[in-house]
């Protein structure tokens, strides 16, 4: 009995704008449906809204990111490829701070399955995965 294939990644660019997080999102949305991983659309979302949102903050200029999704047997991977050499720093958000907590809701949706990985060029490479056995 053969194993069914994955689909392959599906690779897109985006500006490094506010105006990207949003359409990146809803391109998500429409491939976790393809693949009959609706139920994941809301927590995936969220964790590529805050990767590509780091992305932004960067504020490289002039230049682009990328994103990458992959079909996994329960889930989706998610990169986002960005200029910036800063890595993401989970920390605990102070109280009051307006920002910060991004990560620490990636690493909860994820059950701690998000990193960085090294890759050719300029940059870095943020992957997480989201999978119907997480939270």
């Amino acid at each position: 009995m053969s194993t069914p294939t994955a689909p392959p990644p599906v690779e897109l660019a985006w500006p490094l704008t506010a105006r990207s997080v949003p359409r990146a999102r809803h391109a998500l949305a429409e491939l976790l449906a393809e693949w009959e991983l609706s139920s994941l659309t809301d927590s995936a979302g969220l964790v590529l809204s805050e990767l590509m949102t780091n992305a932004v903050n960067a504020r490289v200029v002039g230049r682009e990111c990328r994103t990458v999704f992959r079909r996994l047997p329960t889930g989706v991977h998610i990169e986002v490829h960005d200029p910036s050499p800063l890595l993401p720093v989970l920390r605990e958000p102070r109280p009051l701070a307006e920002s910060g907590r991004g990560l620490p809701l990636v690493a909860l949706l994820t059950d701690g399955h998000w990193g960085t990985t090294p890759r050719d060029g300029i940059g870095k490479l943020v992957w997480a995965e989201v999978t119907e056995d997480d939270g």
